[in-house]
C-alpha cells in the first residue's frame, strides 16, 4: 500500500542564482485519469540543467521558481490512476519528456514534437531529479527489465540525436557532426550504426574530440587549429559532406557548415545559436539545392521506437557515452564536470538505491 504523501529528496531551483539545492518535498500520490507515479531509478544530467544551475538569461525568462529539475529518466511504476491501459504498476520505463495537449492542429496531424502548447517536465513543470514523479502514461515507454538502467535513462538524448541524424538518409554517405557534447557523440554513434560511409567529429574540446574517435569517428576536426571547410573538403575530394548533424549552436560553425555540404546534401539543425545567423542564400542554399531540417525533441511517437530498437540491438557504445556516475546529492558537482566540458553523459543516482 503506497501512503498518501510521498517524503522525498529531490533537487531544486529555489534560488535566483547559481546552483541547486538539494531539499525534502513531500509528493502526493492522489493521481488524475491518464496519470502514472513513478520510482526514478536513473536520471541523467542535461546542457538544459547546466543553463538552470547557472541561472543563465535564458533561466532566467523561462523559469518559475521554486522548480524541481531535471528531464531525463528512468524508473519503475509504482502506482496507476484510473484510465490506464498502455503500463502497469512494475514497468521499467523511460519517458518522453514533452508534455504534449494532443488537440492543436500539430498534434492532430501528428506533429506532436512541435506542439503548440508543450510543456517540458524539469523546466515548465517538476522534474525527475527527485525519488519520484508523476508522468502522464501517453508519455511512458516500456523497457525490457535487463537493459542497463544507466541506458535507459539517456533515451530522452539518444532520441535528439537520432531525430537529428536520422532525418537524412546517412547509409554509405559521408556524415558530419558539428559539436560533440553528450547528444553530439550520441550522433556519432548513431551516424556510425546507421552505416555512414565516413563520419568527421568537429570539435573544440580535447577530451571529447578523443572520445568522438573512440566511439567510431573516422575524422576528427579541432576548429582552433584546422581551417574546418579546407579540411572537410579535403577529406570528401573537395565535393562536401552529403549530411551535416549541427548540434554545437556556434555561430561560426554553423555559418561554415553551409560552405562544405555537398550540393543537394541535407543539414540537420539542433543546436540553438546565441547569435545572428549570416548566410549567403543564393550560393549556400539556392544554387546547390540543399535540404535544411529543424530538429525540436523527438518525433512522437516515431522516434522512440527508432531509439528503442537501437539500445536493445546493443549497437551503441553508451557505456563509453556515460563518463560519469554520481549520487542525485551532488548535482552541483555534476553541473561543474558539465561546466567543463571534459564529460559525456553525467548520470544521477537517488542515494537509497546506491546499495540497492
Amino acid at each position: 500500500m503506497i501512503e498518501k504523501n510521498l517524503e522525498m529528496m529531490a533537487v531544486v531551483k529555489d534560488q535566483p542564482k547559481k546552483g541547486f539545492s538539494f531539499a525534502k518535498k513531500t509528493l502526493s500520490t492522489d493521481l488524475n485519469d491518464g496519470e502514472v507515479l513513478v520510482k526514478v531509478l536513473t536520471a541523467s544530467f542535461c546542457g538544459t540543467d547546466y543553463h538552470i544551475y547557472a541561472y543563465d538569461d535564458w533561466a532566467k525568462g523561462r523559469l518559475k521558481l521554486p522548480l524541481t529539475v531535471g528531464h531525463e529518466f528512468s524508473g519503475e511504476i509504482i502506482k496507476v490512476g484510473a484510465k490506464v491501459s498502455r503500463v502497469k504498476v512494475g514497468d521499467i520505463v523511460s519517458a518522453e519528456t514533452h508534455i504534449i495537449c494532443g488537440e492543436c492542429e500539430f498534434c492532430l496531424r501528428e506533429e506532436g514534437h512541435i506542439c503548440e502548447h508543450t510543456k517540458i517536465i524539469g523546466v515548465d513543470t517538476d522534474g525527475c531529479f527527485a525519488k519520484y514523479i508523476k508522468m502522464p502514461a501517453a508519455n511512458c515507454f516500456v523497457n525490457r527489465k535487463d537493459i542497463n538502467p544507466l541506458h535507459l535513462s539517456i533515451q530522452e538524448p539518444l532520441g535528439n540525436a537520432v531525430h537529428t541524424m536520422g532525418h537524412f538518409d546517412v547509409k554509405g554517405k559521408d556524415v558530419a557532426v558539428v559539436g560533440c557534447g553528450p547528444i553530439g557523440l550520441m550522433g556519432v554513434d548513431v551516424a556510425v550504426a546507421y552505416g555512414a560511409k565516413r563520419v568527421i567529429a568537429i570539435e573544440v574540446n580535447a577530451y571529447r574530440r578523443d572520445l568522438a574517435k573512440k566511439i567510431g569517428a573516422d575524422y576528427v576536426i579541432n576548429p582552433k587549429e584546422e581551417d574546418v571547410i579546407e579540411r572537410v573538403l579535403e577529406i570528401t575530394d573537395g565535393k562536401g559532406v552529403d549530411v551535416i548533424g549541427e548540434f554545437s549552436g556556434n555561430k561560426t560553425a554553423i555559418e561554415q557548415s553551409f560552405k562544405y555540404l555537398k550540393m543537394g546534401g541535407g543539414l540537420s539543425l539542433l543546436g540553438i545559436p546565441a547569435e545572428k545567423i549570416t548566410l549567403d542564400l543564393a550560393n549556400d542554399i539556392v544554387f546547390k539545392g540543399i535540404h535544411i531540417y529543424g530538429v525540436v525533441g523527438r518525433k512522437i511517437y516515431e522516434t522512440w521506437y527508432q531509439v528503442k530498437e537501437l539500445v536493445e540491438s546493443n549497437t551503441l557504445h553508451l557505456d563509453d557515452i556515460i563518463t560519469h556516475t554520481l549520487p542525485m546529492s551532488s548535482v552541483n558537482e555534476a553541473a561543474e564536470i558539465m561546466g567543463s566540458g571534459n564529460c559525456g553523459k553525467i548520470v544521477l543516482i537517488p542515494e537509497e538505491d546506491l546499495h540497492e
